[in-house]
């Protein structure tokens, strides 16, 4: 409320008929308008226009997509190399989303106090390949993380934390914090893979380090853990647009309605073919043209 109160609000029925394609018709960051009844109950009537919004497929077949958040300054998407693996595949699917909706995106790799030499070797690699592409990277342990770490990332922002099931997106809201704020969960001995904890996202304040006289809020929204990400909206010639190297590159193909898969004289695969487009990049290109190809979930 606009006393920094809370209440629980209802959802008025109507917002499910008003051509609102999702699973969920208000979601967090929404600015809402609220209005309280005779009876004490609060009922939400209003949802005022976005500034930007974070969406998946959803699994639920009868709706298109599932609003993570709504109106985010920044994702910070957390992976890890191991212990669960994160796959490129993955983080370069959310990092086209981002793209697509126009959100900075933030690249954070935790647990790497469990990494081997080999591993950190190719923590390194893959934080160049995606500095080299302009977006920054953190490389840190939540277990052993001091705030401070983040607050320049962090502070004066909205930030939607988000990624795979188990890679400490808990554990890291719980040190930016100093207490316990969600459960953690342990990994799956059988199949090195996260178990769900999160399961409803949920915007919490951030003070402390990310707190300064006369800055703005600063807020992270802790969202469930993720298996897949398919893209969402995304017409078959517009999916180059969302990988930046690709889009730069192929501003040199032979026709302008390339789409890069063997037509002749394609300026991104001889790319590809010199080292100057990371295969696995060109690999998540194709997945996710596939996607808009078949209309799958994945």
């Amino acid at each position: 409320m606009d006393d920094g109160s809370d209440v629980e609000c209802h959802v008025k029925g109507n917002f499910r008929i008003r051509g609102i394609r999702s699973t969920n018709p208000v979601a967090v960051g929404d600015f809402v308008e609220v209005q309280t009844l005779a009876d004490g109950t609060h009922w939400i009537t209003e949802i005022e226009d976005r500034c930007n919004y974070i969406i998946r497929k959803s699994t639920n077949l009868s709706k298109e997509s599932h609003i993570l958040a709504a109106n985010v300054d920044q994702v910070a998407l957390i992976v890890t190399i191991n212990h669960p693996v994160t796959s490129t595949t993955f983080i370069d699917r959310f990092l086209a989303t981002c793209e697509a909706y126009r959100v900075r995106a933030l690249l954070i790799f935790n647990k790497i106090d469990l990494l081997t030499e080999e591993e950190l070797a190719q923590l390194e690699d893959l934080r160049a390949l995606y500095e080299s592409l302009g977006y920054s990277t953190l490389a840190i342990s939540a277990i052993h993380l001091q705030p401070v770490e983040l607050s320049a990332m962090l502070k004066g922002k909205t930030t939607l934390l988000s990624g795979n099931s188990g890679v400490g997106k808990s554990t890291l809201l719980n040190a930016l914090f100093g207490k316990e704020m969600t459960r953690t969960g342990k990994i799956s001995d059988a199949h090195d893979k996260g178990m769900h904890t999160t399961t409803f996202s949920e915007m919490y304040e951030l003070g402390g380090a990310f707190e300064a006289e006369g800055e703005r809020h600063s807020w992270v929204i802790d969202t469930p853990g993720i298996k897949g990400f398919g893209g969402v909206d995304m017409q078959r010639e517009e999916v180059s647009h969302y990988f930046r190297e690709i889009f730069r590159v192929a501003q040199d193909c032979r026709f302008g309605d390339c789409t890069h898969t063997g037509e002749p004289g394609c300026a991104v695969q001889e790319a590809v073919i010199r080292g100057e487009i990371a295969v696995s990049r060109y690999e998540s290109y194709l997945s996710l043209l596939g996607d808009c190809n078949e209309s799958k979930y994945r």
